[in-house]
């Protein structure tokens, strides 16, 4: 962790107990970054910063901070300015409260850091706070400054260290109004067991398998370019069967799910997400009133029900062989879609 650059020095206020700290970042982003070029020759586009009063480029250390009032004038802050607010946060990460995990929303959690003990001084009481955290069960809340703003904090144990997550402040958090669908929609108890059954078979993942595939097959786009090779063929899309039916849907997807968790040949199925528009479109013929279009559907209701219990009866029974060949069908073409995309 010392090689880490550090980029705030302070103090954590526990109390009358001051804890010197070095604040550095937790993450690291691997994402790939491109430069603008000029598309006829190559060239870098650079942008040069201009004066308005003296139409002159000026260089970084001609620049300062300003603030635009309302009329339009700028009032020009110092580096200085801000750093004599009279606000304990300052150079401190101040501890305000301790309250469990859970009273945290995840919508609030923004860059994450790691306090680093500054100095053989800070050891005993950087272990007291994280001993202290770990018996608690809870976490701490905090304010700190940080470039050019007062910030909301969560001090958490991670392994050995104490971690800090920045939070927003209550008031940035949007409230999910007019996210969720405006129609009544009705989930039925078979519905919600094959969904339970799906996320069950789906199980559990190791974080640590999942990678970035799309900086994977940009690197393999940037290597193809640099060595004048032919660039990597794009796999074609999964043919997906139009969903006619939300049951129908659930039901093949626990299908190809427990085949791919081994049953069959043991390979990795793509359980795409079920599309929510069907259930809303569906909503307003429920409230539409008319007689033909409600049986219609209670009769379509039943011979779903219907197909889903022939579906788990024993498959050597002679009325199921034309939908068994289907499913067999529809299993290997995924099957071939999944290899050509693993290609």
């Amino acid at each position: 962790m010392l090689h880490v650059r550090s980029i705030w020095n302070g103090a954590i206020s526990f109390g009358l107990v001051s804890i010197p700290i070095k604040l550095v970042n937790a993450t690291e982003s691997h994402s790939i970054s491109f430069r603008q070029i000029h598309t006829d020759d190559g060239g870098r586009i650079r942008y040069r910063k201009f004066c308005e009063l003296e139409d002159r480029e000026v260089t970084q250390g001609e620049i300062g901070k300003g603030y635009e009032d309302a009329d339009g004038s700028i009032i020009p802050i110092t580096d200085e300015d801000l750093s004599s607010l009279p606000i304990p946060t300052a150079k401190t990460i101040e501890i305000v409260a301790f309250v469990p995990a859970d009273r945290i929303d995840p919508l609030q959690m923004d860059a994450a850091y790691y306090l680093q003990a500054s100095g053989a001084p800070a050891a005993k009481p950087y272990t007291l706070l994280r001993e202290a955290l770990k018996r608690s069960n809870k976490v701490a809340i905090a304010k700190f400054a940080l470039r050019g703003r007062e910030r909301l904090g969560m001090l958490r144990v991670v392994g050995d260290a104490i971690a800090m997550h920045g939070l927003l402040w209550p008031d940035e958090v949007r409230a999910p109004e007019g996210v969720a669908p405006d129609t009544d929609v009705t989930v039925r108890d078979k519905e919600l067991d094959l969904a339970d059954a799906l996320m069950e078979t789906l199980g559990e993942v190791d974080l640590e398998d999942l990678h970035d595939e799309y900086r994977e097959a940009v690197e393999e786009v940037i290597a193809a370019k640099a060595a004048g090779e032919a660039l990597p063929q794009t796999p074609e899309p999964a043919a997906g069967g139009k969903v006619l039916d939300l049951m129908a849907a659930l039901e093949n997807s626990v299908r190809a799910a427990r085949e791919s968790r081994g049953e069959e040949a043991g390979e990795h199925a793509e359980v795409k997400s079920l599309p929510q528009r069907k259930t809303a479109r569906a909503a307003p013929k429920q409230t539409g009133g008319k007689k033909s279009a409600s049986t219609a559907k209670k009769t379509a209701a039943k011979k779903t029900t219907a197909s889903a219990s022939k579906s788990t009866a024993k498959s050597g029974q002679g009325t199921k062989k034309t939908a068994s060949k289907s499913t067999a069908k529809k299993t290997t073409a995924k099957k071939s879609a999944s290899r050509k995309r693993s290609a």
